[in-house]
């Protein structure tokens, strides 16, 4: 935060230069708060700091999940619950699960909701695979059918099949599933 606020008062410092030497090249007579205001509110790099003051998450999720309208229906309903400002939760999505995989960024998620039926590769084999990347994220499967857990410990020894959402579900029992997860 010390760093942002830095860079923001560097930002401001450098408009105020800008603005002075154009009053003094102008001879114009105009107050210099409403020009630094002015100035300030096209500067994309003071913008870019100040939104980055305002906008903090708490946690970040990463659904994967081949059909679009699961995707961004989950992430509107998980993104429409940030009623608390200290936990607000920023979500990514994937259609593809092998650009997922080649996109995913090593402790930067703190949950994937994963589908298990998946093209190309199933969630098992994509967490997997995710998981030799990254040991720390946490792992919830979606399916929307019936699943042996004791068929899938002995094909997938390494998984850990905690969490477990059973598709269709309601926004409110997904985001309190993802919350609980998180805390």
């Amino acid at each position: 935060m010390c760093l942002q606020a830095g860079k923001a008062s560097l930002i401001k410092r450098n408009v105020e230069k800008r603005i002075s030497c154009e009053i003094r090249s102008k001879r114009r007579d105009c107050g210099l708060n409403q020009m630094i205001a002015d100035v300030l509110a096209y500067d994309p790099l003071y913008q870019t700091a100040v939104l980055k003051n305002k906008q903090r998450f708490w946690k970040r999720i990463l659904i994967i999940d081949d059909d679009t309208d699961v995707t961004i229906t989950f992430k509107v309903g998980i993104e429409d619950s940030n009623r608390d400002v200290n936990k607000r939760i920023e979500v990514y999505t994937s259609n593809d699960p092998v650009l997922a995989l080649s996109e995913f960024k090593p402790n930067f998620y703190d949950v994937l909701l994963v589908d298990i039926n998946l093209p190309q590769m199933n969630g098992f084999e994509l967490c997997e695979k995710i998981l030799a990347i990254d040991i720390n994220v946490k792992v919830c499967f979606m399916s929307s059918g019936e699943i042996n857990r004791e068929a899938l410990r002995e094909i997938y020894p390494a998984l850990s099949l905690g969490c477990f959402i059973r598709k269709p579900v309601t926004i409110d029992y997904l985001v309190r599933r993802i919350m609980s997860e998180l805390d």
